[in-house]
């Protein structure tokens, strides 16, 4: 019985007031993407399988060992997404929407879902804001879809973030960096943990990713891919540093950047931070001009980035930054008797329709426990309606900062009464 209060491994809840801080964030969040020409994209929770599976790589971490995979009622094999890129090209092959031109830019909230040991900013549940742009070749992109990240964090004022770049390159001068590495790593075989043994074949570039200290150490020895570019690859990397360096970005190449999905080629970064300790990537993305052929669809070159929702939380509250005050009701209207309740009501509603979070008493309490009630929950004003109030059609308003009371009438327009008596309020506070 205990299981059933209490949320599954991995997985949190978010209450109030948090999911208001969220809110502000999410609201940020759109507004930028909006800026920079992005619309909104909703995709399903679930795909097929090998969706996943074509467009992640069937070598990757995700794929082998994290994701949700189920075979539902129809018998068919259906994944929860484990990150949002592949549902939304998916999404854009399925409605065509390369037919309303190039580029395309979406940008998303999704919940993603993978199997792995929950730690500070890692869950089995997580959230992502990500964009993706689709049919844009040139390395100006690539720079318009960074500056779109760097325009997010500094609206929120996010500090001492290092923004990290890397080109692993195109499948022809990959595979010149594969034999390389794969030639590396055989001369520390017997060093190597049990899985990337299984790596050094089948892909070495994973090896990169290992979080064994033992490969960590090895691989910092390892050939950088930026050594194997060739000619167009590098052409699109110094693009990419001279647009970064026309709009101000600063910005530090480094050759370890790798990124866990295989469907990326050409540029990589991410944003870093050193205030969350092992988990400091806050933002990671690149190109992958090769899903949507992968896919099943025409040669169409994509980029994006995923942002962690609960590593941007962690990094604001590290950071102390201040988000906005969270919204409290402004007026409760305490009552004794059920007609004083019925008028109560009315008011409520009346205010509601105006804007006005204004509550009423709603569990029966006696007028004591409603004052309590109303203080615990910091509303601005209180008022009190008993018969005395109802017969002569007067009640008092109190300011509970204040303690400034001042007479409303009931047979008036109470949100107008209300309005000005706040606006004044407001104006002797300054």
């Amino acid at each position: 019985m205990a299981l059933l209060t209490k949320a599954p491994k991995g997985t949190q809840d978010f209450l109030p007031p948090d999911t208001f801080d969220w809110q502000t964030i999410e609201k940020v969040l759109r507004e930028e993407a909006i800026i920079h020409g992005f619309g909104e994209i909703r995709t399903p929770v679930f795909e097929h399988t090998e969706l996943f599976q074509r467009s992640v790589g069937e070598t990757t971490d995700v794929v082998q060992k994290e994701m949700y995979t189920f075979t539902d009622k129809g018998d068919r094999s259906v994944t929860l997404r484990p990150e949002g890129t592949a549902g939304a090209a998916r999404a854009m092959l399925e409605h065509a929407l390369y037919n309303e031109g190039f580029p395309i830019r979406l940008f998303y909230f999704t919940s993603c879902y993978r199997y792995e040991k929950p730690q500070a900013g890692r869950y089995r549940e997580f959230h992502q804001f990500g964009v993706e742009m689709f049919g844009a070749q040139d390395p100006i992109a690539d720079a318009q879809v960074i500056c779109l990240a760097k325009s997010i964090f500094d609206r929120l004022g996010v500090k001492n973030l290092s923004l990290q770049i890397n080109s692993i390159g195109c499948p022809t001068c990959r595979a010149k960096f594969q034999d390389a590495l794969r030639t590396y790593f055989a001369s520390h075989h017997s060093q190597l943990c049990e899985t990337c043994l299984g790596r050094l074949e089948r892909n070495p570039r994973r090896i990169l990713d290992c979080k064994s200290p033992v490969c960590s150490e090895i691989a910092k020895g390892a050939p950088h891919i930026l050594d194997y570019l060739c000619d167009d690859c590098r052409e699109h990397f110094d693009g990419l540093k001279q647009y970064l360096d026309a709009a101000g970005v600063e910005y530090t190449v480094n050759p370890t950047i790798v990124r866990g999905l295989d469907y990326y080629t050409n540029t990589v970064f991410e944003f870093v931070s050193n205030d969350l300790g092992a988990q400091g990537t806050v933002c990671g993305g690149g190109r992958y001009n090769g899903l949507i052929e992968e896919l099943g669809g025409k040669p169409t070159p994509g980029l994006g980035f995923g942002l962690g929702m609960e590593r941007l939380m962690l990094l604001l509250k590290a950071q102390n930054i201040e988000l906005p005050a969270h919204p409290h009701c402004e007026l409760f209207i305490a009552s004794m008797g059920p007609k004083a309740l019925m008028r109560a009501f009315e008011i409520t509603r009346e205010l509601q329709k105006c804007s006005v979070m204004a509550e009423c008493d709603v569990c029966g309490r006696s007028l004591k426990a409603q004052m309590k009630y109303a203080d615990k929950i910091g509303a601005g004003y209180t008022m009190v309606l008993g018969d005395d109030e109802l017969e002569s059609g007067v009640a008092v308003l109190k300011n509970m900062k204040t303690k400034e009371q001042v007479k409303i009438r009931l047979d008036e327009d109470i949100s107008t009464q209300f309005a000005a008596i706040t606006a004044a309020a407001e104006d002797l506070s300054f």
